[in-house]
């Protein structure tokens, strides 16, 4: 199943920009919705998730970086604020019921979206 992510493009290094992710269910207690990176030439990485209850943040992420749900529009949002030439990367929306352990692990999702760049210049 497909995921709908939208939001990204090119922002000067301190800046913002929110993404936003259509999942294919509405989120409930086992069911999430992760966001991962991958940059040029590198694995994809986690981000953020909102899965089983609560939110998760990567520790490069946090104090900067939100992830909330919208459950009017069964949406996920993350927003992105202080971005960094580090944070440059192609941003993928995962959906799917990860156990505890596969919350920060691509494996834990079974529904993608096809990705959005996201570019910070320093």
């Amino acid at each position: 199943v497909q995921l709908q992510a939208s939001g990204g493009g090119l922002v000067q290094a301190g800046g913002s920009l929110t993404l936003s992710c259509a999942p294919p269910e509405r989120p409930d207690s086992r069911y999430g919705v992760g966001w991962f990176r991958q940059a040029a030439g590198k694995e994809r990485e986690f981000v953020a998730a909102f899965a089983r209850g609560r939110t998760y943040n990567d520790d490069s992420v946090k104090g900067r970086f939100t992830i909330s749900r919208d459950n009017a529009e069964n949406a996920a949002h993350l927003q992105m604020n202080n971005l960094r030439p580090e944070d440059t990367a192609v941003y993928y929306c995962g959906a799917g019921r990860p156990i505890l352990s596969a919350i920060s692990s691509p494996l834990g999702y079974g529904s993608w979206g096809q990705g959005t760049q996201v570019t910070v210049s320093s």
